[in-house]
């Protein structure tokens, strides 16, 4: 999931550099939105993994 983000990421900067803004907008709010998923099934694991022992 975080490969996604960066994916994304890489998308919204490079279309941002050629000036396409709304492609850019798009592709940093899902990097955005996929960043935070990522953030909390890591958190939500690492809790996991604490309550295991």
């Amino acid at each position: 999931m975080l490969s996604y983000a960066i994916v994304f990421l890489i998308i919204a900067l490079v279309a941002a550099l050629f000036g396409f803004g709304g492609i850019a907008s798009a592709s940093a709010g899902i990097a955005q939105i996929l960043f935070f998923v990522f953030l909390v099934l890591f958190v939500g694991a690492l809790v996991l993994r604490v309550l295991r022992r």
